[in-house]
């Protein structure tokens, strides 16, 4: 598995942030992500942001919320260069929806997994 580099400068705020969660963050972690195999992390610095959960034994990045869609798509262009694959969810798409956040995590977990390689 390689490791993905990331700004130094970024580890206290990550650490920050892993203090500081949203109610929808705390819901999707403590509800479902927390208990997953293979294991996800809260709060990890990838290249030059922050992913809300990672789990690099797949490359994925879990985010939630919104920046507004250029900055979220050159945010997940630039992840994506890096090897990783980015799943956005909203507040309101974990607020009502819960159970279909989950099942869109596990399909990807599952179609990786099967390709054997993130």
């Amino acid at each position: 598995m390689a490791i993905v580099p990331y700004q130094n400068r970024l580890k206290k705020l990550a650490s920050e942030l892993r203090k500081n969660m949203t109610p929808w963050e705390k819901k999707l972690w403590y509800e479902f992500l927390r208990e997953q195999s293979p294991r996800f992390l809260r709060q990890k610095p990838l290249g030059s942001y922050i992913v809300d959960f990672y789990c690099p034994t797949l490359r994925l990045a879990i985010d939630y919320g919104t920046e507004g869609m250029e900055r979220d798509a050159i945010r997940t262009a630039e992840l994506g260069s890096l090897g990783i694959t980015v799943l956005r969810f909203s507040d309101a798409d974990i607020k009502e929806n819960l159970s279909g956040v989950c099942s869109s995590i596990t399909n990807l977990i599952q179609e990786k997994m099967k390709e054997g390689t993130p």
